[in-house]
Order: C-alpha cells, then structure tokens, then sequence
C-alpha cells in the first residue's frame, strides 16, 4: 500500500482519530491543524490524498484549494463539511475536489470510499 495521506482540521480530536484509524489502515497519515501548515506538508510529503475541514480559522478550506490549484498542485481533495454548505462544495468541486461527507459523519463510510478511490485510481 504505502498511500499518503493529510488530515487538515483545526480540532484536535478529529484528527487524532482520522490518523490513528488512517494508520491502522496502513496509510502513512500526516495532520495540519491550519493552512499554512497544510501547505507545508503538500510541499514536502506529496500526499495522495487530501481531507480538508471547510471551516478552519485562518484560512478555510476554499482559501487552502484555491492556494493549492494556485500553486499547480494536484493532489486529489475530500472535503469534510458541516450539513447545508452547498455553495462552499459547489465552488471546491470547481475547484476539482472529488469527494464530500458531512459532519459528523461515519468513520466506516469514510473508510471504505477512501479505499475505493485508491482502488480506482490503482486499475487506471
């Protein structure tokens, strides 16, 4: 496996156990609390996949997109949302996100729709 993985979200606890439940998947798990650090990881891990908060003080999840299109990186985005802010995913799908799910929403579903995008993007 040895796919790469970023949580980016300003609670603690959220990605504690996204990096504890990635880890155990066996994907090497990397967490940013904030956008600049975010950028940072991009920069120098590569990750393959992205799990981005929307809502993050500082800079949000759109503000951390668009820096990332800006900067020509391609790394595929799931967004992670609070219900109702269909304006925020209809602009990050333009912005090439692949994925949303809503918060709270169930670590299993996350799980298996992670393993099959890697599945996906193995047969291509």
């Amino acid at each position: 496996m040895g796919e790469k993985l970023l949580v980016v979200d300003d609670q603690f606890g959220i990605r504690v156990l996204l990096k504890e439940v990635f880890e155990k998947d066996g994907y090497v798990t990397h967490e940013a609390a904030n956008g600049w650090t975010a950028l940072e990881i991009l920069e120098s891990e590569h990750p393959d996949l992205v799990l981005l908060d929307m809502k993050i003080p500082g800079m949000d999840g759109i503000e951390i997109l668009r820096e990332m299109r800006r900067r020509q990186m391609q790394t595929d985005v799931f967004l992670m949302t609070a219900y109702g802010e269909m304006e925020l995913i209809k602009e990050a799908k333009s912005l090439g996100a692949v994925e949303h799910f809503s918060k709270p929403f169930d670590i299993d579903t996350v799980r298996s729709r992670i393993r099959t995008f890697f599945d996906e993007k193995e047969e291509m």
